[in-house]
């Protein structure tokens, strides 16, 4: 693939994700705000304290948001499609689609669902302010050890494929990623910061839009990158509405 290719490819993963970012901006403002909201009454409601905003809620509800979601999806839409760049043809016989799917939910789960399940969001009022730096720093070594395990249970997928058949190798590569994954969850710290008092609906509708929007922004972004893939790579096959499997690089 020549860098021409891989630049405009580039330039069509940043503005994926910039669309996917808007879509994911939409599920984050209708589901995640109004906990968010209700998760500060509920701060309010139990603090003596009160502290200046430096910055006020309608802000961050609103710019702040919109700020922080849509450069995310640029960001990781730039690389998605510089990871793209080295899978098309290396994990398969797919299709440009096929191959942004794939790329997507992996990423999806690898980036963000692994170190979710250990260590969840929370909203504003659950957690000592005292720990957020120890805790940011465990959920991002658990991101850490998630990619390094994806990326090693790939290269012993390839490396069992020759013997094992495709199918088996692939199982045994999943397998032993949970199996790692697993060991990591039970040796790193565990993280319990949640009041007792805290009203266990209002926690779970929280995580559950976090989850939503996280599974809207790689969802859309590889259904969109996709599809502007496919028409960069085989504009004529698009037009035909034909579709060959693409063959693996020599």
């Amino acid at each position: 693939m020549n860098s021409a290719t891989v630049r405009n490819l580039l330039v069509r993963g940043m503005l994926a994700g910039l669309a996917a970012g808007v879509l994911a901006l939409v599920v984050a403002y209708f589901l995640g705000e109004p906990s968010v909201d209700r998760a500060i009454g509920f701060e309010d409601a139990h603090s003596h304290a009160h502290e200046t905003e430096v910055v006020s809620r309608s802000v961050q509800s609103t710019a702040g948001l919109a700020t922080g979601v849509l450069v995310y999806g640029v960001a990781f839409g730039g690389i998605a499609a510089l990871a793209f760049c080295f899978a098309l043809g290396r994990v398969g016989r797919f299709s440009p689609r096929a191959t942004a799917l794939l790329l997507s939910g992996s990423a999806l789960l690898v980036v963000y669902v692994v170190p979710f399940l250990k260590y969840p969001a929370s909203p504003p009022s659950v957690g000592d302010p005292g720990t957020i730096g120890e805790r940011t720093g465990l959920y991002f070594l658990m991101m850490l050890l998630s990619v390094l395990l994806a990326v090693a249970a790939t290269l012993v997928g390839k490396r069992l494929a020759p013997r094992l058949g495709t199918w088996y190798a692939t199982v045994a590569a999943v397998a032993a990623f949970a199996l790692v994954t697993a060991v990591a969850y039970a040796f790193l710290p565990v993280v319990d910061e949640v009041p007792k008092d805290f009203p266990a609906a209002l926690l779970w509708r929280f995580r559950l839009s976090a989850l939503a929007v996280q599974a809207v922004l790689w969802a859309g972004f590889g259904l969109l990158f996709g599809e502007f893939a496919e028409r960069l790579l085989h504009p004529r096959r698009v037009r035909s509405g034909a579709g060959r499997p693409v063959p693996a690089p020599h």
